[in-house]
């Protein structure tokens, strides 16, 4: 079983990113024993649709379970109509979060987080001018 995890760094001693779409990269961790990757997330920098394509960056790496924070609505459906499972976790490690996924300690998503507008800046963020 191989499991995707979001993560701010490349290795198991890395934190958790609870932010799918936009974290840094993805450990991936298969119980076979074979040894662990990382991958850069390429929905990243997206402007919009980052989840998408972070999620189809996954989808291509035959992942079974993704553990992450949170999750919209348009990488959600695609894990699911592929049939991966997806598991929230806290920020924190990711070998911890993997643990806790194998002793069935984490709750599976069952329906999408909020959906997000992208990188731009939105209410309240961004820089308003003034002296």
């Amino acid at each position: 079983m191989k499991i995707a995890v979001s993560s701010m760094g490349k290795d198991l001693s890395s934190m958790l990113d609870v932010r799918f779409g936009r974290c840094n990269c993805f450990v991936i961790y298969d119980t076979k024993g074979e040894p662990v990757k990382a991958i850069g997330n390429k929905g990243q920098m997206s402007g919009g649709g980052a989840g998408i394509a972070a999620a189809q960056q996954i989808i291509d790496e035959d992942v079974d379970v993704v553990i992450t924070g949170n999750m919209g609505p348009n990488a959600f459906n695609l894990f699911k109509n592929s049939d991966i499972k997806v598991y929230r976790c806290g920020s924190i490690k990711v070998e911890t979060a993997v643990q806790l996924f194998k002793e069935g300690k984490l709750d599976e998503l069952t329906e999408a987080g909020p959906a997000h507008a992208g990188m731009g800046t939105g209410a309240g963020g961004g820089f308003r001018g003034g002296r």
